[in-house]
């Protein structure tokens, strides 16, 4: 039996003073975007993979800083799932910020070509799988999505 590894990923809902979350599209090249997931051509909520000895919390700063330019200042976690399909399988850490600094730039073009904000009521199609878990969790107030299958 092969020898796979789960990877840790933490993802961000991301929440502007009027209520809208940032989601990123993702470069329709599966080279290009960036996960083991794949989920080329979709949007996604900030995030990436948790490094060695990193807290969720410092994990989600840094991959919302390097990708969109943003500075959180405060961030809580508020769900977790487990995602996985046949190219890779992570658990996903989502987390919550409010409270930021900055505007949302593109910082890494080859992965995510547009950031944009969207009313949870009217989000975009489609949403990159672990964002729409953890998106699903924000709205219904759970922790934990249990799997389908």
């Amino acid at each position: 039996m092969e020898d796979k590894k789960i990877g840790v990923g933490v993802g961000v809902v991301l929440v502007d003073k009027e209520g809208r979350i940032l989601l990123g599209k993702r470069n329709g090249d599966a080279s290009k975007a960036g996960s083991e997931l794949r989920g080329e051509g979709t949007w996604t909520m900030p995030g990436g993979k948790l490094h060695y000895g990193e807290s969720f919390e410092d994990c989600a700063k840094r991959e919302v800083l390097e990708e969109t330019g943003i500075k959180l200042n405060d961030v809580r976690i508020i769900a977790i799932n487990n995602d996985k399909n046949e190219f890779a399988h992570f658990v996903t850490i989502g987390a919550y910020a409010d409270g930021f600094e900055g505007e949302a730039k593109v910082m890494e073009p080859d992965e995510i070509t547009e950031w944009k904000w969207f009313a949870m009521e009217d989000l975009p199609f489609p949403i990159f799988m672990p964002s729409a878990k953890v998106l699903w969790n924000y709205r219904k107030t759970k922790f934990y999505m249990k799997d389908l299958n």
